[in-house]
Parts: structure tokens; sequence; C-alpha cells
């Protein structure tokens, strides 16, 4: 049997020697963060330099926030090859109103049971979203490097679709990936602070990405995907 193939997303690039590295561990897409109160954005003009560097089939992803019109039609002029991630409190219309394909993230609460989270609903309000990706809520946008309870839903239901509309994120690293797909089997997964360099001080370095972590995290996912499709 061959093994299904789990897609991997790098996000939070900052730096051309960090595509490049994305690029050779085998990144199946890479994301630019246009938010400009996060720590790893990058404007639209900086954005489309980047993704210039990627080769065919790796994707461009671009990250909004409760983005205006003007600063969409900004970064789809940047990178106009690039796939769409609307991370804020955009509604189905925002989203459709793009005229892009799109993944939708859904900010999943910290608690036991996704504190009465809709997930099912959710999937239907966005059922035009090429995916779902699932990340943690928590102050402010992006996951914080923090997972949900990857125990909290129902993976298997219908409609979730989980073969193909599941994207999960938020505090993946190359040590707990493999726990994450076992219990969601999400069609890809994205990392962005778990793949991060560490400062001489200990601190993570955001937007800075660790050419090591990010091949140990694309292995642990092949292993994952192995050890998945495995009879029994």
């Amino acid at each position: 049997m061959t093994p299904h193939r789990t897609r991997i997303k790098i996000c939070g690039l900052t730096r051309e020697s960090d595509v490049d590295a994305a690029v050779r561990a085998g990144a199946d897409a890479v994301g630019f963060v246009l938010y400009p109160k996060s720590p790893r954005f990058v404007p639209p003009a900086r954005a489309g330099e980047l993704a210039r560097r990627l080769p065919p089939f790796v994707t461009p992803v671009l990250l909004f926030v409760n983005a205006s019109p003007e600063f969409l039609a900004q970064g789809v002029a940047a990178v106009p090859n690039a796939l769409l991630q609307f991370h804020g409190d955009e509604s189905p219309a925002d989203c459709l109103a793009a005229g892009r394909p799109f993944l939708r993230a859904a900010r999943i609460p910290l608690g036991a049971d996704g504190d009465g989270f809709d997930l099912l609903k959710y999937a239907e309000d966005f059922a035009a979203a090429q995916a779902l990706l699932l990340d943690a809520h928590v102050e402010g946008y992006g996951g914080a490097g923090r997972s949900f309870n990857w125990t909290a839903f129902p993976w298997s239901h219908p409609k979730l679709n989980a073969s193909s509309r599941l994207v999960l994120s938020g505090g993946l690293t190359p040590a707990n990936v493999t726990d994450g797909m076992t219990l969601v089997r999400p069609w890809a997964v994205d990392v962005s602070s778990g793949v991060e360099a560490t400062g001489p001080q200990g601190q993570g370095l955001k937007g800075i990405k660790d050419p090591e972590l990010m091949l140990a995290f694309v292995a642990a996912v092949r292993a994952a995907d192995t050890q998945i499709s495995r009879p029994g």
C-alpha cells in the first residue's frame, strides 16, 4: 500500500534563506504573514520577492487578518499565484469577495471540549473554502505556539471530510506532529513557531526559521504517514 502523503505548509517566513531551506526540506507550501501587527509580518512587495524564489508546485500562501479590500488587492498583485488564508473575523461573504481560492482558519478555544465551538457548523458556513485550518484561539490572532485539544471533535464526521478539508495547525513541532496526525488525520499540517530558531537566551526568534528543525518536522510527518498507513 502506498502511504498517504500529508501536505506540509511552513508559515511565517521572512528571509530568502528560510524560503530556500523550506523548499529543500520538502515543504509543499510556504506562508507569508500580511498582518501588520504580527512579528512575522512582511509587506506585499516583500512577500512577492520571497515568493518568486519558489519552484513550480510549491504554493505560496498569503495570510490576512481582517484586511481591507485594497490591502488584499495589493497582496494578490504582488503574489498572483497565491492561495489566500483568512485568519481573522472574516465572514463567508468576505472570503468569497476576494475571488480567489482560500483557506479559512478556525480559531478553536483551548478548553477540553473546545468550549462549545461548533466545528461542524463552521465547516458548513465556510463550505467554499479549499480547507479549514485548525488553530488555537488565543488573545490576538494566531495560535502563539499553542495547541487546542485534538480529541475535542468527531474527526470522522462526513461534514468535516477529514480526507481533504482539514489542515492541522497550532503548536505543532517535530516532537508532537505524529500524535496530532494520528488523532485528526488531516490532509495537511501547518507549522510556524515549532521550526523557529532560538536566540542566545533561549528565546524563540519569531520569523527566523531553523533549517534543521524544518528537516526534522518534514521527516516526522513522513514517518507518521508511513505509520498511519500500515494495516491494522
